[in-house]
């Protein structure tokens, strides 16, 4: 079976600074894959060259049998692929609803399965987005990737700095989206809720694959070498 999502061997620059060097990683259809590794080891960069926020320099990337290689980030989005960005960025001027209409399109997901993933959403349904919390608007961050009815979801640091309460519900809505058969690529550092996810681990360490295998093969050696915990 071919994957949902191949990438393979990858290098990208920022400027003439290389910071990816042959990264590879595999997703297939229904599978949820954690993106791990120290903070500045190129796994936002391995999103962003994905979402086509950044080019790829050498290697290939192909997405439900595309070559995303000279595709732009709107297209990527049009294929199928629902990213979360590091910092939410939700449009705060707009309300809770309208941030979730901009974003829909034909689908499963509509705005009455979203606030039901996520019911503070309804119970805001008319406020600004700048009138939110920090967890409400990772929520709604959420949910507007949700309404565009991705076939992979992409999700950049989407507990990072909330509360453990606001987290929790974060991870309860993320493991009923990989029940429901929901492809994902999750970068967190919250290991002990990500784990219980993944079906893959793929591990960074500057710009290089370091590490992949099952999340139950990632021994606290491993973790204490890759990971600093």
């Amino acid at each position: 079976m071919k994957p949902l999502l191949n990438v393979k061997d990858i290098t990208a620059f920022y400027g003439h600074s290389q910071a990816l060097f042959g990264v590879s990683l595999q997703i297939q259809a229904g599978e949820a894959l954690a993106l791990m590794g120290r903070n500045g080891m190129g796994k936002s960069t391995t999103i962003k060259s994905i979402c086509r926020l950044l080019q790829h320099d050498q290697g290939s990337i192909q997405f439900a049998d595309q070559d995303l290689a000279k595709l732009h980030a709107y297209q990527v989005s049009n294929l199928g692929v629902g990213y979360v960005p590091e910092g939410r960025r939700c449009f705060p001027n707009l309300s809770v609803r309208e941030n979730l209409e901009v974003a829909a399109r034909k689908g499963y997901w509509n705005l009455e399965k979203v606030v039901d993933l996520f019911p503070r959403l309804g119970e805001r349904e008319t406020q600004f987005a700048n009138t939110l919390s920090g967890g409400e608007q990772q929520m709604l961050a959420i949910g507007r990737a949700l309404m565009t009815n991705p076939k992979l979801l992409i999700l950049d640091e989407a507990t990072e700095g909330l509360a453990p309460l606001v987290r929790q519900e974060i991870w309860n809505a993320l493991a009923k989206l990989k029940r429901s058969g929901l492809s994902t690529l999750i970068v967190d550092k919250s290991l002990q809720e990500i784990l219980q996810i993944a079906d893959t681990c793929v591990v960074l360490e500057k710009g290089a694959n370091a590490w992949s295998g099952k999340p139950e093969k990632l021994t606290s050696k491993l973790r204490d070498r890759y990971l600093g915990v």
